[in-house]
């Protein structure tokens, strides 16, 4: 009798490995990029790139013509905001990880308004003396730059706009720097957390004073013909509307483009052994955004000119390192709500609310059931702050006050839903989208007592417009990735931000962000 030869314990070994690979998907044996270039253009709605696409024949061209383009990519949390834009794109992370859950929130232990990168243990550098600087300290998670570090290689992660937020938050904890515009200053600056003084590369832009060129100038449109008028003028007290700060501008994202071209030789990114990343934010389209709506022609203006500024970097990267070399990741950190006058005209739907008539109405309410007192002690249109210390002090019941005050919310005119923090805490929302996404940006320990929503195209404030709430044009945002591994074409299944940062980590070979809760977008994958 014969008998089958039994493998060996190697070879099952090896068979084990295998099958398991096979079961669960071996990571593909992708192109390495020497550079990551992560691109946010602040407020920047999809629709955009649709719209506008006549006028743009650089970045945005390149990146729809050569990308992959993710026609349904959306922020899946509530507060459409620029910091927790900005912290999820490269982390994966909703507010409810991340902790990021605002621009700014109240901090009940200090008493007092913090914003997502304050810290009081920094100091600024290269700005106004004795200023506190900016630091990833309030970010609770890890991004693509942190795990690249982490991983052991040697790589170098650079943060760049003009908002600290926007530079600080997309390259995390390990960036070997982040550097935003001090307007005080009128300088680059950063913060001691990163180092001690300016690199000199940054100080050789700053001695060259880049904002005295627009000193007096007019912004006139990029397809002006003689005799054209300017949306805006750097010049006070003329008929045309003063811009204000250059970053309310298209020469703040200039700016920030020339900035980016400097800090890729100054820190000599893409040439290191292991991957670098560069992570650019363009703010200028949200101040311009913000000032006169997303119908407005200098929308369509600032638009086009950034697509010639994404041309110019992109150009540029691949002169100094090298053609398929760079892996390029573009998208926004949320929309914006049409002006509501706009609206208006057009017979649809919206309005401007009042946010000191909703807290005293959520006062009042409180002051007739339980007494006289401060019972706000941080006021906001969407998550204000209750007086925990006079509500113990009264011996009542936080849950009950909560309804109390969420009740008194809910009678004011096109509020749409509120949830109180106890039923944010226990899970008690509407499981639909919108409910999804404000149990997302829920994070206990810093959220206020009541989140309120107002109905769709409804927004708080006097002039101009708004973003942060989880409807469409605030939430719908580009997303194309271009590069090495990257398949080409139109995709239109439904993702999130969130996936990027466990894409890019694919493709590189590493560990997700620890916050991460997106999916890897193998589609696009070659």
């Amino acid at each position: 009798m014969t008998y089958a030869r039994k493998p060996g314990k190697l070879k099952l070994a090896l068979l084990a490995v295998i099958t398991v690979a096979i079961a669960f998907g071996a990571p593909p044996d992708l192109p390495k990029p020497k550079l990551v270039l992560a691109i946010v253009v602040d407020q920047f709605r999809y629709d955009y790139l649709l719209r506008f696409r006549s006028g743009c024949h650089s970045g945005f061209a390149k990146l729809l013509e050569r990308g992959a383009v993710m026609t349904d990519a959306y922020m899946i949390h509530a507060a459409t905001v620029t910091a927790v834009g900005h912290s999820t794109f490269l982390s994966g992370a909703p507010p409810s990880a991340s902790g990021i859950i605002n621009n700014e929130w109240f901090d009940r232990e200090t008493g007092k308004t913090v914003t997502s990168v304050s810290d009081p243990t920094t100091k600024l550098v290269g700005g106004t003396p004795g200023v506190a600087g900016s630091s990833p300290r309030r970010l609770l998670v890890s991004t693509v730059g942190d795990e690249i570090k982490m991983h052991g290689i040697e790589s170098h992660a650079i943060g760049v706009s003009i908002k600290d937020r926007s530079a600080i938050l997309p390259v995390g904890h390990t960036a070997d720097g982040a550097y935003w515009y001090d307007n005080d200053s009128n300088n680059w600056v950063t913060s001691s957390y990163y180092k001690e003084t300016l690199p000199d590369w940054v100080k050789a832009i700053n001695a060259k004073h880049p904002y005295q060129k627009v000193i007096g100038q007019s912004w006139l449109p990029v397809d002006a013909e003689d005799g054209a008028k300017p949306f805006c003028t750097m010049v006070a007290g003329t008929e045309t509307r003063f811009c204000g700060a250059i970053e309310a501008t298209p020469w703040g994202n200039e700016m920030i483009e020339e900035f980016a071209e400097r800090a890729l030789d100054g820190e000599n990114l893409g040439r290191h052994s292991g991957v670098d990343l560069l992570a650019v934010s363009f703010s200028s389209n949200d101040y311009v955004g913000h000032a006169v709506g997303p119908d407005d022609p200098a929308v369509r203006d600032i638009s086009i000119r950034t697509d010639r500024l994404l041309g110019k970097l992109l150009d540029y990267v691949d002169g100094k390192i090298g053609a398929g070399n760079t892996l390029v990741v573009l998208t926004a950190d949320h929309g914006v709500a049409p002006v509501p006058e706009v609206n208006e005209a057009r017979h649809m739907p919206g309005g401007r609310l009042l946010e000191p008539a909703l807290t005293q109405a959520i006062t009042d309410a409180l002051v007739k059931r339980y007494g006289p007192g401060k019972w706000v002690l941080s006021p906001s249109e969407s998550t204000p702050y209750l007086n925990w210390e006079l509500i113990r002090a009264r011996k009542l019941d936080l849950a009950e006050v909560e309804s109390a005050a969420a009740e008194a919310a809910r009678m004011q005119p096109h509020i749409a839903r509120v949830y109180t923090r106890q039923e944010l805490l226990t899970g008690a929302v509407q499981r639909d989208p919108i409910g999804n996404a404000v149990s997302l940006s829920f994070f206990g320990p810093r959220y206020g007592d009541l989140y309120i929503l107002q109905e769709p195209y409804y927004l708080f404030g006097a002039t101009g417009t708004s973003h942060g709430t989880p409807y469409d044009y605030d939430a719908h945002v580009p997303l194309i990735f271009y590069g090495p591994g990257i398949k080409p074409g139109i995709y239109s299944a439904r993702v999130a931000v969130n996936d990027v940062a466990p894409t890019v980590s694919q493709i590189l070979n590493i560990e997700r962000p620890s916050g991460s809760i997106g999916q890897v977008l193998t589609q696009i994958l070659q």
